[in-house]
C-alpha cells in the first residue's frame, strides 16, 4: 500500500476453492476495512483494477464542516471541569403543597452531599394527567403568588448557590397550558424555559394510550443555557426520541443534555436506557434523566429509574423505581477524549446530509 492507494496482487484470485485462510485475510485486509464495496464490486469478476483507501486527500472531498448548517460550533471551556449532579427521582402527590415542600428538602439533601447541580423530575408539582394539568397550571412569567412552584426554586437555587434544573411543571400561558422546565442559576435568576416541543401522543391498544395534545401546547424553540457547570441542552421526556434535537444541541457546542422524563412500565423498561444512551452516543456528550418515583396506585405509573450516561454511552450511575437522590460525578474533559478516541464529526458526509439549525440560519442571516 502507497500513499493511501492499495493495490490487489496480479497472483491474487478469490474463487469458491479458496482456502479458508485465504479468504480471512482477504476479508480483514486494509482493503475490505477501506472499502467495503470492494466486495461485490471486485472480485466478482477478479478485476485487478486499483482500489482507493480513505486518504486524507479524499477525506477532505467528503466535507465534514458542511454536514452542519451552519457550521458546528466550537465546544466552549466549560467554567467548571469536574462537578457533581444529583438526580432528585422524587415520589408526587395529589397535594400541591407538599410536592414543593419535598422538592426542596430533595434538593437541599444532595447540596449537602456536594451537587453543584441538581435535576427535578418532569411534572413533580402535580400528578401527570390531562385532567391534573389545568388545576396546578402556573403561571411562570408572573412569578410569585401564581407560581409558587418556581418560586421556590429561584429561591432555594440563590440560598444554596446551587444551579437547578427544574423538572417540570404544567404551564399557563394566557388560554394555552405547556409541559415546561425552568432553569435557575446559582443567583437565583431564571436564565431559560423550555417548553416540550414534542408532545406524548402514544396509543398502544391493551396497554397504554396517552394524549397530552388534548391539553397542552407544543413548544416552539429548542433550549440551551449557559450555566455555572457548563451549557446545557434541555429537553423534555418525548423529546429525547428525537435525536434530531440532541444533535442540534451539540452543534450549539452543549457539554450536557439534561431530560427530565415520566418514560411508563411500557415503554420505560423498553426505550428508556437505551434512548438515553444512543442521545449521549450520538452527540458525544453527557446525558442526564430524571424520572418521578413509581406509585403503582396512580392513574399513570412512571417507570423511574433516573440515570446519568457518559460521552460513550456509559451509565455512570442509576437508580430503581423508589424515591433516590442519585449523586454523580461529571468529568468534561471525557468529552474531548472520547472525541479522540471516535471523531465523529471529523468524519460526517457534509457531501451526502445536512443537519440545518433553522433558528440559527435565519439568526445570521439577518445580522
Amino acid at each position: 500500500m502507497k500513499t493511501g492507494v492499495a493495490f490487489l496482487s496480479s497472483t491474487l484470485h478469490l474463487n469458491l476453492h479458496s482456502s479458508f485462510s485465504q479468504s480471512r485475510n482477504l476479508f480483514f485486509s486494509p482493503i475490505f476495512r477501506y472499502c467495503p464495496s470492494v466486495l461485490r464490486t471486485q472480485f466478482p469478476n477478479t478485476s485487478h483494477k486499483p482500489i482507493h483507501t480513505v486518504s486524507s486527500t479524499m477525506a477532505s472531498s467528503y466535507y465534514p464542516e458542511k454536514a452542519r448548517v451552519p457550521p458546528a460550533l466550537q465546544l466552549p471551556t466549560p467554567p467548571v471541569t469536574k462537578f457533581k449532579i444529583a438526580l432528585c427521582q422524587l415520589s408526587v402527590t395529589t397535594d400541591k403543597e407538599r410536592n414543593i415542600v419535598h422538592a426542596r428538602k430533595a434538593i437541599k439533601e444532595a447540596v449537602e452531599k456536594g451537587a453543584q447541580l441538581v435535576l427535578l423530575p418532569e411534572i413533580w408539582n402535580s400528578p401527570y394527567s390531562n385532567d391534573s394539568f389545568p388545576v396546578y397550571a402556573e403561571d411562570i412569567e408572573a412569578g410569585g403568588d401564581a407560581s409558587p412552584s418556581t418560586a421556590m426554586l429561584s429561591e432555594v437555587a440563590s440560598r444554596l448557590q446551587v444551579t437547578i434544573v427544574g423538572g417540570s411543571i404544567p404551564e399557563r400561558c394566557g388560554d394555552r397550558l405547556y409541559n415546561a422546565c425552568c432553569v435557575f442559576g446559582a443567583d437565583g435568576k431564571l436564565r431559560a424555559k423550555h417548553r416540550k416541543i414534542h408532545l406524548f401522543d402514544i396509543d398502544i391498544p391493551g396497554q397504554i394510550t396517552f394524549k397530552e395534545s388534548k391539553t397542552l401546547t407544543a413548544g416552539e424553540n429548542p433550549t440551551i443555557v449557559d450555566t455555572d457547570v457548563g451549557r446545557i441542552g434541555i429537553g423534555i421526556c418525548y423529546d429525547i426520541r428525537f435525536q434530531e434535537l440532541a444533535m442540534l444541541y451539540a452543534a450549539r457546542g452543549a457539554h450536557l443534555l439534561c431530560y427530565p422524563g415520566a418514560f411508563n412500565m411500557t415503554t420505560g423498561p423498553l426505550h428508556w436506557e437505551l434512548l438515553q444512551r444512543a442521545r449521549a452516543m450520538d452527540s458525544q456528550l453527557y446525558v442526564a434523566t430524571c424520572s418521578p418515583a413509581r406509585d403503582a396506585g396512580a392513574g399513570y405509573v412512571a417507570w423511574g429509574h433516573s440515570t446519568l450516561v457518559g460521552p460513550f454511552g456509559e451509565v455512570l450511575a442509576t437508580t430503581e423505581h423508589d424515591e433516590a437522590i442519585v449523586i454523580a460525578e461529571i468529568d468534561y474533559s471525557l468529552i474531548k477524549l472520547r472525541r479522540t478516541n471516535l471523531p465523529l464529526e471529523k468524519q460526517r458526509r457534509g457531501d451526502l446530509y445536512q443537519l440545518v439549525d433553522v433558528q440559527r440560519l435565519n439568526s445570521e442571516s439577518t445580522k
